[in-house]
């Protein structure tokens, strides 16, 4: 029997009072694996945000079940340089995913690392638990960040682009990884350009722009959408 997690109530999202996108309307529950599709500067990651609850709703509103209101929903956001460099252990960067739960000096007890190892297990990176995170692939960095987000994650994991940038066999090792968790029982929500991942991969839809359209897979199969390949492209300002 699935749980609501997160309903949607003719959400309008944005910065500074000025709204990206409005009339949202939808909802996350257990088991769910929800995709986000858009042209860029649709509101894509400005939603995720406002789903982090870094960011307050502009109008309309969304409501947080079970105890997602005290954190629990896991991000990987988009790669950027910046975390390629990051001078730590993979230890360390996946035990990071606790900050937001243990403040900005955090003291890790053997429960935190044998989880952190566990994450790291789920996503098959053990092996690389005590190597430097400069050192890693590019594939290999975003599974590591993956583990980091899984950490900090209960029942929701928010994933913003997980394969930008990632070779073939490296897309293809995130998206059988994140189809794994979701089996596992974890909701998944993605933000994607790929048209064919959403239908492979997404229970539901989300079509967001200047009209807005939440769907199963089912139903998004009998639209126009569903015959494209992409919609929009890689856009780190959403």
């Amino acid at each position: 029997m699935s749980q609501r997690l997160v309903e949607a109530f003719s959400l309008g999202v944005g910065y500074e009072k000025k709204e990206v996108v409005g009339n949202l309307s939808f909802h996350i529950d257990s088991g769910d694996y929800l995709c986000i599709i858009g042209h860029n500067g649709a509101g894509k990651t400005t939603l995720m945000k406002t789903l982090l609850q870094l960011i307050k709703p502009i109008s309309g509103k969304i409501e947080f079940y079970e105890d997602l209101r005290k954190g629990g929903i896991g991000y990987l956001p988009q790669q950027n340089g910046a975390q390629r460099e990051f001078p730590a252990t993979v230890m360390e960067v996946v035990l990071s995913g606790l900050i937001h739960k243990k403040g900005l000096m955090p003291f890790y007890t053997k429960a935190d690392k044998a989880k952190a190892e566990e994450c790291l297990t789920r996503i098959g990176a053990i092996e690389l638990k005590k190597k430097y995170f400069g050192e890693l692939s590019g594939g290999q960095q975003q599974r590591v960040l993956l583990a980091r987000a899984l950490l900090g994650a209960d029942s929701i994991l928010l994933v913003d682009e997980p394969v930008s940038g990632l070779d073939v066999q490296a897309s293809e090792d995130m998206y059988r990884i994140l189809e794994d968790l979701h089996k596992e029982g974890m909701a998944i929500v993605m933000i994607t350009h790929d048209v064919t991942t959403a239908l492979k991969y997404a229970t539901h839809i989300l079509v967001i722009g200047e009209e807005s359209f939440f769907w199963t897979r089912e139903e998004f199969a009998t639209t126009e959408f569903a015959t494209k390949e992409h919609i929009g492209g890689h856009d780190h300002h959403d």
